[in-house]
């Protein structure tokens, strides 16, 4: 089956469409299977879908009914989120925060008779603040929803159109996209809590060309997919030199400074083995942003640039590359997803503008079939990154002279950076229609990739609803 034209390919799971079989017949349909096998398609952090989904409150007395037949999915959710450290860290705290998430997709051809068009608009409030100041670890933030979304009643996620060609072999997606949406996603990462890896992975996913979740770039996305479980896509996305893309509301889309380009690429695999059909998805790809950024350390004579006084010199070009795999081992039930599935890969970034070089993580996931709690779901992760060299050094020459560590993409630093890992395990409970409650524990070693503060034990829980 081809993608679905409109499946934002995110956490949970990846829908796909039967469009190709029905989009030129008078009974065509749109339809979602999504790889949890449960109806339910997150877009982001824990943000399903607009269509395809089971809803707490059910059919809205009708208006979902009403809205679906037209082509229009419309979807509310809530994200809530607690989580503090029980020992080590900067200080021991404790933060709640959480978002809202409204949504709209709506098929065109079922509205207006327009074939293989779609459009999307995605838009969150948040509230809370961020657990890793008080925990003193920018580098591995363990929640997921960390701030208030730029404290605006409707922070623009993602606004786009899609258009297909040849039955869905070829789609067309242009408009305000966060590129991890279709690049360097897991489909699987955000059952995690931890956000290091929930979408898509750090280092690429904290770097001006491959922004994602609040963030989106304005640009285009090609995807083909020349075989039933191939695929090929290629990217063209605008730069934005600002902290914030879209500025901190993400609607300001004509932010000054956007003539440099990030070219995104991505080949996949989506292989099903044995007659148990165990499904798996391998993908490797890399971007390029044309952009010049400082070098973290050196200055135009490649000594320290805060020695000298000179300035860091400016680098032509950053990158990022990744491979990342998903695979069931083990079918315990019918669902895409129910079963034993291993969860991994490996990301690397231009470690002399990109103060972390390189990220490892491999985990297991299992669904609760096996103890009759189907819907429940069970998971472990263990995540190793590394800092750049030159961001080191860079921390020892501020050392040595007596002046403030340099903040970076991750944040603010505390000491000589370094490596840190991370050990998760989480248990996630069904407790109604569309509803869900995680227990989640972490253990940070190294918090902040430093050895200034102690390491951290932290409890986390979540709460999940799809109205």
């Amino acid at each position: 089956m081809a993608f679905a034209v409109a499946a934002l390919c995110a956490p949970e799971a990846r829908a796909q469409a039967q469009t190709a079989k029905t989009i030129e017949t008078d009974d065509y349909v749109a339809m979602g299977f999504p790889i949890a096998g449960q109806g339910a398609v997150p877009i982001g952090p824990l943000v399903p879908s607009l269509y395809g989904n089971p809803h707490l409150l059910g059919d809205w007395g009708g208006a979902q009914s009403w809205m679906q037949k037209r082509g229009i999915f419309l979807n509310i959710a809530l994200n809530e989120e607690y989580m503090g450290n029980i020992t080590g860290g900067r200080t021991r705290d404790n933060v709640f925060a959480g978002q809202v998430a409204a949504g709209l997709d709506i098929d065109w051809q079922k509205l207006a008779g327009i074939k293989g068009f779609w459009t999307h608009m995605l838009v969150v409030n948040g509230h809370g603040r961020n657990f890793s100041y008080s925990l003193g670890d920018y580098v591995s933030n363990p929640e997921q929803i960390y701030g208030a979304r730029g404290n605006v009643v409707a922070h623009l996620v993602s606004m786009y159109a899609d258009k297909t060609f040849l039955h869905d072999r070829v789609i067309l997606s242009a408009g305000v996209i966060p590129t991890g949406t279709f690049f360097d996603f897991d489909a699987l990462a955000c059952n995690f809590m931890n956000v290091s890896v929930c979408g898509n992975f750090a280092p690429g996913k904290y770097a001006p060309g491959g922004r994602d979740w609040p963030s989106a770039n304005i640009g285009a996305v090609l995807r083909v997919r020349p075989t039933e479980r191939t695929y090929i896509m290629g990217g063209l996305f605008a730069v934005s030199p600002h902290s914030f893309n879209g500025g901190i509301s993400g609607w300001a889309l004509a932010q000054d400074g956007l003539g440099k380009l990030s070219s995104q690429f991505e080949t996949g695999w989506d292989p099903a083995f044995g007659k148990d059909k165990l499904l798996g998805h391998y993908k490797v790809g890399f971007y390029y942003d044309n952009s010049r950024y400082p070098h973290l350390y050196e200055d135009r004579y490649g000594g320290s640039y805060q020695a000298s006084g000179l300035g860091a010199r400016r680098q032509s070009g950053m990158w990022s590359s990744w491979f990342m795999f998903d695979q069931m081992l083990m079918r315990s039930g019918k669902g895409l997803a129910d079963g034993l599935i291993v969860i991994g890969g490996v990301g690397y970034a231009q470690g002399n503008v990109v103060a972390m070089r390189d990220h490892e993580w491999i985990g297991l996931l299992q669904s609760g079939t096996p103890w009759h709690r189907p819907l429940d779901q069970i998971g472990i992760m263990f995540q190793h990154m590394n800092m750049s060299r030159s961001v080191r050094l860079q921390q020892e020459s501020s050392l040595a002279l007596g002046l403030p560590f340099v903040s970076n993409q991750w944040g603010t630093v505390y000491g000589v950076q370094n490596w840190e890992q991370v050990y998760e395990a989480f248990y996630s409970v069904h407790l109604a229609r569309a509803t869900s409650l995680q227990f989640d524990f972490q253990y940070l070693q190294h918090p902040g990739a430093t050895t200034t503060f102690k390491d951290a034990a932290v409890l986390g829980g979540q709460f999940t609803t799809n109205f």
